[in-house]
């Protein structure tokens, strides 16, 4: 805060730590051994984006940033194994900027492990907030669903999506049940499946549904 925004008795928000992100791998190894649910290798940040030409530099600056960071981690296949979602991590995958009718954009990745995933969606975050467009930040999501051990009568057998509120910097547990309706009773399962792993969203009103996932 500078000079005169403490004269004035002017606060700027506080940015949430991001690195609550990083959190999310470990937590996704908590997850599959209690519930079966794995990365699907697919996750999205949305935003609503202001108008003017100086966010369409900050998307192409990000654009250039994704691509570095693909390069560094390799193309996709290097060094890639198996986490049991269909994905293979340490592939680089995919990148897709998707519009909807709400007037939010989604940057999608399609592809890669976990840990990459995170990694991209943090990226994003970051470029955006040091833009001064944070406040244009909603949330990410991350997408779970039922893995090879799903037969067993205590496992989830339903896709789970883990929200992270980006102004917040916590995650809740969104299960989609059919066309706008959702699973209550699931999420609050795997909210106490998660237990510490992950800072989850304490006030359940926030929870919000997020319908037509680009990344279902």
């Amino acid at each position: 805060m500078g000079f005169l925004d403490t004269i004035l008795g002017r606060t700027k928000p506080v940015r949430p730590d991001l690195d609550a992100l990083f959190s999310l791998p470990s937590a996704a190894v908590t997850l599959q051994a209690a519930s079966g649910l794995v990365p699907t290798g697919r996750a999205g940040v949305c935003f609503k984006p202001p108008a003017g030409r100086d966010f369409a530099e900050v998307q192409q600056e990000i654009e250039q940033l994704l691509a570095t960071a693909d390069s560094s981690i390799g193309p996709p296949g290097a060094g890639a194994q198996d986490d049991g979602s269909g994905s293979a991590a340490g592939s680089a995958g995919a990148v897709h900027d998707v519009p909807d009718r709400y007037g939010y954009r989604w940057v999608v990745f399609d592809g890669g492990g976990i840990d990459d995933l995170v990694t991209r969606v943090h990226l994003v975050h970051s470029s955006i907030e040091d833009a001064g467009w944070g406040p244009q930040l909603l949330c990410s999501v991350f997408a779970f669903r039922p893995g090879n051990d799903a037969d067993a009568s205590d496992m989830i057998r339903e896709p789970v999506y883990l929200v992270y509120l980006a102004k917040r910097g916590t995650f809740y547990p969104f299960a989609p049940s059919g066309h706008e309706q959702r699973d209550s009773e699931l999420e609050l399962r795997v909210r106490s499946l998660l237990g510490s792993d992950l800072p989850v969203e304490a006030d359940i009103s926030r929870w919000f549904p997020v319908w037509e996932l680009p990344i279902a």
